[in-house]
């Protein structure tokens, strides 16, 4: 598909990379090169405390520039990856200077102005200039999450969902992982002292925390109201229920995610699966034992959502439940941020209308 915004304008593409030292940002530098994703300039962007340091991208050593003595007015696209407070502060001073923001973290999801974007699912929206200069990057857990759903509720047309995630240490960064595993080899060599933690409320090694980002005056935590408000927004459907319990487990890198819906119409779980199958880049796990379901340590394309468990409740036809697995880096950060580029530059490299 032609997108003649930026076909017009973004010439020649100049990039930069906010956080391009963190965990995000350096599995974004590897898909860089995975997709050969084109660029003329580009800038890798980081605190101060990376400042001289370099990286390598596509064979090319490049400097880290501080961020606070960076100038915007280098590139017209940049990814933000360094967390919500440095979006917060950093995003308008780009997009002032008139810099396209994918940004990837909860500063801007819910702004009217700024399109949320899962390419597979609402990618038409890429194909004009975001009122705000910005397009946002969903939580690592409703990516994956709306890929499955949207061709269901097309449909069968979802009511209701309620969802359980269990999700990796990555989620926190390379700091979460290596809190786990510091925190699991203290824990083998010395079972009855409980390791303090860094980066998690108690530690994470051989343990589960129902507990992730700030708890709201509702109960609930601002990572289940993420998933609720996101996928809402995403699948254009406010009326739709939605309700999470957020669980981190002790699993260096993907989320997996248990699935309840509901939906208007009777369900037939052999139509789920070949919806299911023919959505792109989806892995489809059907019958006994490992062959019915994906797990974090078996799953061999991590730039696939992998789905098993596709089963109708026995009592209620109109609902069902799946179990998915996603790496949260990729699917639910980095990746879907290189889609929206490529469908953004006119680049992209799939159906957008899959799921139509």
């Amino acid at each position: 598909m032609h997108n003649p915004y930026t076909k017009n304008v973004l010439n020649p593409i100049n990039i930069a990379i906010v956080g391009a030292t963190g965990a995000v940002g350096t599995t974004l530098i590897s898909l860089f090169e995975e997709r050969n994703f084109y660029y003329d300039n580009l800038y890798l962007v980081a605190s101060a405390k990376s400042k001289g340091k370099h990286l390598k991208v596509k064979n090319v050593d490049y400097p880290i520039h501080d961020l606070a003595e960076f100038d915007f007015g280098q590139v017209n696209l940049a990814f933000f990856s360094a967390g919500t407070g440095i979006s917060q502060e950093w995003v308008k001073k780009a997009t002032d200077k008139g810099v396209i923001v994918i940004d990837n973290t909860n500063a801007f999801r819910m702004d009217h102005q700024t399109p949320l974007v899962v390419p597979q699912v609402n990618g038409h929206l890429l194909y004009q200039k975001p009122k705000s200069g910005v397009i946002a990057n969903p939580n690592c857990s409703t990516i994956p999450l709306v890929r499955l759903l949207k061709p269901i509720d097309q449909y069968y047309n979802l009511k209701k969902i309620i969802v359980s995630t269990y999700q990796a240490a990555s989620g926190r960064g390379l700091s979460g992982i290596n809190d786990l595993i510091e925190n699991t080899d203290k824990s083998l060599h010395n079972n009855e002292t409980l390791p303090s933690s860094k980066k998690f409320s108690t530690t994470l090694a051989f343990n589960l925390i129902p507990d992730i980002d700030t708890r709201l005056e509702t109960g609930f935590t601002l990572e289940e109201q993420k998933m609720r408000q996101e996928s809402r927004k995403i699948m254009d459907k406010p009326e739709l229920l939605v309700s999470a319990t957020c669980v981190r487990v002790p699993v260096v890198n993907c989320h997996s995610e248990a699935v309840y819906f509901e939906c208007d119409h009777h369900l037939d779980q052999k139509n789920i699966l070949t919806m299911l199958a023919k959505q792109p880049e989806v892995t489809v796990y059907e019958g006994q034992g490992l062959e019915g379901y994906p797990t974090p340590r078996t799953i061999n394309n991590f730039d696939h959502v992998h789905v098993g468990r596709v089963r109708v409740d026995p009592d209620n036809p109109k609902a069902g439940w799946l179990w998915l697995v996603a790496d949260n880096l990729r699917i639910g950060a980095a990746l879907n941020a290189i889609q929206i580029a490529e469908i953004f530059l006119g680049k992209e490299q799939y159906n957008v209308n899959a799921c139509a």
